[in-house]
């Protein structure tokens, strides 16, 4: 990933960066230099949406097959949304070698707000849409309701990413390991 683009003014603190291959300090220097773009925060949040839907997804299909309920069908599935979601940033941190309580560490910081946000937006808006709770899989209402869930769910966590990144915290705090 080109970080250059993070580094607008000349003024660099290189200090910082001692230590962790030029990327050190990274994640704490964008709340200095004015935030975190846009493109940066949108890639953060499809990070972390590529993990709550592949968590979300398999909960509900889980659910459903199992003949569950509304409720443990929503819990299965928001449980494994965090799973999932967490686990993109943990291995992706154990690869750039970290051991692996440290990188718990950095994947609870990075995804939890992001996550927590994006399940609370995406599970509102499929309570609140008429007749979703009940849809099958084999519905388009359950597909459109889920759909339009992660979308929201995109642009409500887009901006609340930009401005963690650029207060160092949240996804920033991974951009130190890669």
């Amino acid at each position: 990933m080109d970080h250059s683009a993070h580094h607008t003014s000349t003024a660099h603190d290189h200090i910082t960066h001692e230590g962790h291959h030029g990327h050190a300090g990274q994640a704490m220097s964008y709340g200095g230099q004015g935030g975190a773009s846009w493109a940066m925060a949108a890639k953060a949040t499809l990070h972390c949406l590529t993990g709550c839907a592949i968590g979300e997804i398999l909960g509900l299909v889980i659910g459903t097959a199992l003949g569950w309920g509304n409720a443990p069908t929503m819990v299965l599935a928001i449980t494994l949304a965090f799973v999932f979601g967490y686990s993109f940033t943990l291995f992706a941190v154990r690869r750039a070698g970290l051991d692996l309580k440290a990188a718990i560490k950095v994947a609870l910081a990075a995804d939890t707000v992001s996550i927590a946000v994006m399940e609370l937006v995406d599970n509102g808006i499929i309570a609140l849409t008429p007749g979703a709770m009940d849809a099958h899989l084999s519905d388009g209402l359950f597909w459109s309701a889920l759909l339009g869930g992660f979308a929201v769910a995109f642009l409500i966590t887009t901006p609340v990413n930009k401005w963690m990144i650029g207060r160092g915290k949240g996804h920033a705090v991974v951009h130190a390991y890669h």
